[in-house]
């Protein structure tokens, strides 16, 4: 900067500290001006927060905004989580097979999730191309050169009334200097305040981008309630068809217990009789059942067996049981006096097995 650029910015920082502390009077600016002044101010102020609680909108993340704005311009959509979810449910359903009425709903539900994020995309798009960019344009554009105007314009201001107040000093500042510093002013002014005017005049636009901006809301949200609708209808279609499907037969699996353990003797009682051990109690069953031998798959009783659970089948020592089927290597399957159920294998002896 030159040496009379310097002189001129010091005369201007004089006069701006000189009417601040009330020594001198600047040139008066009408109200009409001033409230133009207000009013942009407060556009700026309302277009910056909204876009930037627009973009939140779009993407609640801060992490995420913060990356794609990284990215610079051209940059991908915002990652939808409704994409991730579906990603994840068909996946799990995949996983689960087509046998799985509970998988083959999640396969369904994550693609109608996919759908979602799509719509959700173009929701970004409409909205950054209809609403965010020109806002954006607005504020770091249309408002940037107007605010550049009004400082020209008030630094003009101060640049004449210095002079005007070093010539009543008795300064050598001519006549000719001061009308060329009035002329300069008012030419800033009139551009400011024709800024102004036309911005503040044009707001039907912004009134169109806002609307454009509802628009694309309401066409996400009739698709978003169309997806939903399908995803609703197929998951109440697959509800009726698992309500009319026949039952699996399926039979109850009873609970393993260890066969009663015999109690010794009590050596003080003399008229207590010791229970027949396990092989006399084979043996005699043995010598029971030599009358006659059965031919179907059955056993005999070795002790008393009552059932405590549901689907056991109790019996009494010395029951001729019939064996229908083996559960496992512990438990069987049987029918004793018209009852069938199950017990453990270890309270019979298998006359003849199952084949």
């Amino acid at each position: 900067m030159s040496v009379g650029g310097l002189m001129k910015q010091y005369n201007k920082i004089t006069q701006y500290m000189t009417e601040k502390m009330g020594k001198d009077e600047g040139t008066k600016i009408d109200e009409e001006y001033k409230e133009l002044e207000r009013k942009t101010d407060v556009t700026g102020t309302a277009i910056e927060a909204v876009l930037g609680k627009t973009k939140e909108y779009l993407q609640p993340n801060p992490a995420a905004r913060m990356k794609l704005a990284l990215k610079g311009k051209g940059a991908a959509m915002y990652p939808q989580p409704e994409m991730h979810l579906g990603e994840a449910m068909i996946k799990g359903g995949s996983d689960l097979g087509e046998d799985s009425s509970f998988g083959k709903a999640l396969v369904e539900v994550g693609e109608g999730m996919k759908r979602l994020a799509e719509v959700k995309d173009a929701l970004d798009t409409n909205v950054k191309s209809n609403f965010l960019e020109p806002m954006t344009q607005l504020l770091t554009k249309d408002l940037k050169e107007l605010n550049h105007h009004r400082k020209k314009m008030s630094g003009r201001r101060l640049d004449y009334d210095a002079k005007k107040r070093k010539q009543a000093k008795g300064s050598n500042v001519t006549e000719e200097e001061i009308q060329q510093a009035y002329q300069k002013f008012e030419e800033s002014m009139e551009l400011s305040y024709a800024g102004m005017v036309n911005l503040l005049d044009s707001d039907i636009e912004q009134v169109n981008q806002l609307g454009s901006f509802i628009e694309s809301l309401l066409d996400y949200h009739k698709n978003c309630s169309t997806i939903l609708e399908d995803i609703h209808s197929g998951l109440e279609a697959a509800k009726v068809e698992i309500s009319r499907r026949a039952p699996r037969d399926r039979l109850p699996r009873p609970i393993p217990r260890k066969a009663p353990t015999q109690s010794a003797p009590d050596s003080d009682d003399d008229d207590s009789t010791p229970p027949p051990s396990s092989s006399t109690s084979a043996s005699m069953i043995k010598q029971h059942s030599t009358a006659a031998e059965p031919q179907q798959p059955c056993c005999r009783a070795l002790y008393d067996f009552d059932a405590e659970n549901e689907g056991e089948l109790s019996f009494a020592e010395g029951d001729l049981i019939t064996l229908l089927s083996r559960i496992d290597e512990n438990w069987l399957e049987g029918e004793v006096n018209g009852r069938t159920g199950y017990f453990p294998g270890s309270y019979v002896e298998i006359l003849v097995d199952i084949k």
